[in-house]
């Protein structure tokens, strides 16, 4: 039997917007700063704001215009690569306490680490070793960040999500027990980990608002409900977790994918939005030169205005052999979309997926291919990597992405779809 593990879950507060804040010389905590694009509509998201702000009752994650209009405050564009950097910087002193075998990074701004191990090498419990790691951090980047401890991974991320908001120091600590006895008949359940808005819908249709409602409930109405997902519902509603790092760690795909996927500025007609996914196949293939990968099939999904109550279109069409082909490729991206898309419907929402990526020496030919044709296309395409390695992504572009509503140039100085900042 495994003995019991003891999980730090460490979060960068309001990460975006203290990362500004510091770059400002200016306080956190003190001063309402909101991280979004003024270039785009007050419709856009807001990737963070200060605590600060969250102390006006500004939600994290809420659109520009609804922030209420008596509130000052510094709108700062987004700078991705900055934050990549600051992440970096944090990571690095995680690597002072931790070993990278046991930190399995959740996010830019979250972590999970398995202390099992270091408490009797520090002398220290969990708490003391978190607060050092807390310290730490401040010290050298000036950013706040809050802890969960607890005897599994879940027990971490709940006792930072919900008790750490509770307790003066920030850091909240649970066990099953304690879990147990102070969350039981915590609302609302959209506030545990891994439950949606549509769980918890259909749970409170069955007249479920809490996780002691969850632990007690019919098993067999709950399986009904979810299907195996009930098995994961029932055990975090009890405060059990199976995973350990050693599981997260040593998890291999049985198959792998590559996807792309982008939200467009405005709503855009059948043709405009057939050569904006032509262009992410082109950069996805460009993606699987790079990686030495082949792939024989894509999925395409695309979204319909948001002004149309549209079931998206959905499909996925296979190629005669596995490739990195451009050429094969975006041939087979544009009939796909040809055949699910409804001409007359306008898009806003795409994502284009290569499936049963393969390393590429499994590529296969057929008696339609030329292998020789195929060579120097792919040599093409790696003398184009090496260009844009050199010169930047956009240092050499095709003429598709120089026409009307092209989105490929724009997206090249963005980071996970917002400004680099360089």
């Amino acid at each position: 039997m495994q003995k019991d593990r003891t999980y730090v879950c460490i979060d960068l507060k309001s990460f975006y917007a203290s990362v500004e804040c510091r770059e400002r010389g200016l306080d956190p905590m003190t001063t309402n700063l909101v991280v979004a694009d003024p270039e785009r509509s007050d419709k856009t998201i807001c990737l963070a704001v200060s605590p600060a702000m969250k102390k006006l009752g500004v939600p994290g994650r809420c659109r520009v215009f609804e922030i209420p209009k008596g509130i000052e405050y510094i709108m700062a564009p987004p700078r991705m690569q900055l934050y990549i950097d600051y992440s970096a910087e944090i990571y690095a002193i995680y690597l002072k306490y931790i070993s990278k075998e046991d930190i399995h990074v959740y996010s830019i701004d979250e972590v999970f680490m398995d202390v099992t191990d270091y408490l009797a090498m520090y002398q220290m419990s969990a708490k003391e070793l978190s607060v050092r790691i807390m310290e730490d951090i401040l010290e050298h980047t000036g950013i706040t960040a809050t802890a969960g401890i607890g005897t599994n991974l879940y027990l971490a991320k709940v006792a930072l999500d919900i008790t750490a908001k509770h307790v003066e120091d920030h850091i909240g600590i649970l066990d099953e027990e304690s879990y147990c006895k102070t969350l039981w008949n915590h609302k609302p359940l959209t506030d545990f980990w891994r439950i949606g808005k549509g769980i918890a819908n259909r749970l409170e249709q069955s007249g479920i608002r809490r996780m002691g409602e969850i632990a007690h409930a019919d098993e067999d109405m709950l399986y009904r409900m979810f299907g195996v997902d009930a098995e994961l519902l029932i055990d975090h509603a009890w405060g059990r977790e199976s995973t350990t790092m050693q599981d997260i760690k040593s998890y291999r795909p049985k198959t792998n994918s590559l996807s792309s996927g982008q939200v467009l500025e405005c709503d855009y007609t059948f043709e405009k939005g057939k050569l904006v996914v032509k262009e992410m196949a082109d950069l996805l293939c460009l993606e699987l030169v790079e990686k030495g990968l082949v792939t024989d099939s894509i999925t395409l999904h695309v979204g319909y205005s948001n002004r149309l109550e549209k079931k998206p279109a959905h499909g996925t069409i296979g190629l005669r052999n596995s490739t990195s082909s451009a050429r094969q490729i975006i041939a087979a991206t544009e009939k796909l979309y040809c055949q699910i898309v409804d001409p007359y419907t306008s898009v806003r929402r795409m994502t284009v997926t290569f499936n049963q990526v393969v390393d590429e020496q499994y590529q296969q030919y057929d008696l339609f291919t030329d292998p020789a044709e195929l060579e120097r296309e792919h040599r093409m395409q790696e003398a184009i990597l090496d260009i844009k390695e050199k010169f930047g992504k956009n240092a050499i572009l095709k003429g598709i992405d120089l026409q009307a509503g092209a989105t490929t140039m724009e997206r090249n100085r963005q980071i996970g779809g917002h400004k680099s900042g360089t």
